[in-house]
């Protein structure tokens, strides 16, 4: 609630330095009510208990606040492929069309998918369990080598990330044939 707040002022801040440097019109009186919210209703106003706000313009900019107390970082709702709706006026695709871009999609994560499984392959080898061969100077520095096998066993971490989220990608393609 508090980044929220911070948010909302800081978006204030920047409306009432941004209309001024426009020179926005002369408004009468504006009212700023609890939550950040501004009125220029004087009955509105005394109704709800907002404070009179002297000392300049105020330009609201709307956007994409809020929505609700608990309005924090929420997980976004999961929706399958099917049940997700095209914005309104954008071109409907011919399902041949659609069919094709699906096959390509799942050809191109395939592809994707091998070659990290390739590469997954030659580091686990070059890994050697933990214990790689020592290279040049690491004979000498033994914490050139203990650097060099975390390295490698982040990479490997990495890389094992990436192939299950090309196989997640893969399983949310419907499949046409």
């Amino acid at each position: 609630m508090k980044t929220t707040s911070t948010v909302l002022r800081l978006s204030f801040l920047f409306a009432v330095c941004a209309g001024a440097s426009l020179g926005a019109q002369a408004q009468d009186r504006i009212y700023r009510c609890p939550g950040n919210e501004y009125t220029n209703n004087a009955t509105a106003a005394q109704q709800r208990g907002c404070k009179l706000v002297e000392g300049g313009n105020v330009t609201v900019v709307q956007g994409a606040g809020a929505t609700g107390p608990a309005a924090g970082p929420a997980a976004a709702p999961v929706r399958s492929p099917a049940a997700t709706a095209s914005p309104a006026g954008s071109p409907r695709v011919d399902s041949a069309d659609q069919r094709a871009r699906d096959n390509d999609a799942r050809m191109i994560l395939e592809t994707e998918l091998k070659r990290a499984e390739a590469r997954r392959d030659q580091l686990l080898k070059d890994y050697n369990n933990g214990e790689p061969e020592k290279m040049g100077i690491e004979s000498r520095n033994h914490q050139r080598y203990l650097d060099r096998v975390a390295d490698m066993k982040a990479q490997i971490a990495r890389n094992d990330a990436d192939i299950e989220g090309l196989k997640r990608e893969l399983s949310r393609l419907p499949v046409h044939r």
